[in-house]
């Protein structure tokens, strides 16, 4: 008789196995965690009290039911009174917050009227300056050689208004961004906001490639300290805001111009655009473009390229 394992209880873990099976690793049957995660949803603790709950027992008293009818009407009456603070807070914090935000809109508006009366004044000045600059060059070669030279270094820096043929690029989004989440690095589904700053970016680019002497976008001339960026669901064009539909202006030959910009990257761009959003894009050759003047800045350092 083959003697009895007492760790097992009693168990001869090698009855009924012949010589060969006998000699192996014997493995003894444990509930595996991994197993029990993935067949057993329910915590034991809450499948017992589901079995207790729906166990027929004894009927509830009238005195239980009416303590739980009363805990029940004190918790209602708990978070009706939560609700009803924060509707008398929000009410009264409403007429502040209405108050601050009139006076930071006609703060807002204030500045407008200043700076712009500012930028008119600037141009007004910049203008008798260059009526009396060349009036004094004009009087001899010396001077006339370098009003010209002046000129060419101006329409480089676009610090003068141009008027001439050229393209008009308009680009519309099929409608509004919901808000004024940062979209500046991907177009988000569900996002009205189609065109992002890098579309804009591209286009001008590929009207300089083309062949454009001085561009504008929405009334913003591009120079060489302009930027084009987003911020926000707003695009900035020299920190100015810009909004649907986007219009670009390109002075230059039109005819040549639009035939290299018609295979250029910026308009195969929106062009897809079109096809997979319904954005709008309409290109044309058109006479007597007005570009204003760009914002002047001082050059602080600078480094000549080339001869």
């Amino acid at each position: 008789m083959p003697m009895v394992d007492q760790t097992l209880g009693g168990y001869d873990p090698h009855a009924g196995i012949n010589a060969h099976e006998a000699g192996r690793p014997q493995r003894i049957p444990v509930p595996s965690l991994l197993r029990a995660l993935l067949s057993e949803h329910l915590d034991p603790g809450y499948a017992a009290a589901a079995a207790k709950r729906d166990r027929p027992g004894a009927p509830q008293t009238g005195r239980a039911r009416v303590s739980n009818w009363v805990w029940q009407a004190l918790a209602a009456l708990l978070v009706a009174t939560v609700f009803a603070a924060a509707v008398a807070q929000a009410r009264l914090v409403a007429p502040g917050v209405s108050a601050a935000q009139r006076v930071l809109a006609g703060s807002v508006r204030s500045e407008e009227a200043t700076t712009s009366d500012l930028a008119a004044r600037r141009n007004a000045l910049t203008a008798q300056r260059d009526d009396v600059q060349r009036r004094a060059l004009a009087e001899n070669a010396t001077g006339q050689r370098l009003l010209a030279n002046l000129d060419r270094l101006s329409l480089a820096a676009a610090s003068t208004p141009v008027t001439g043929p050229g393209l008009s690029l308009t680009v519309t989004d099929p409608g509004l961004a919901p808000n004024l989440s940062d979209v500046s690095k991907q177009r988000v589904a569900g996002s009205r906001q189609i065109i992002l700053d890098r579309d804009l970016q591209l286009v001008v680019n590929s009207l300089w490639a083309s062949g454009a002497e001085a561009i504008s976008v929405g009334g913003v001339r591009i120079g060489p300290n302009a930027t084009i960026r987003q911020a926000g669901g707003a695009i900035l064009v020299d920190n100015n805001p810009i909004s649907s539909p986007y219009t670009v202006l390109a002075v230059g030959p039109p005819h040549s111009m639009q035939e290299v910009f018609d295979s250029s990257p910026g308009l195969r761009r929106l062009r897809l655009l079109e096809a997979s959003y319904g954005v709008g894009v309409d290109v044309s050759a058109r006479d007597g473009l007005m570009l204003p003047a760009g914002a002047a800045r001082d050059v602080k350092f600078a480094k000549k390229v080339g001869s």
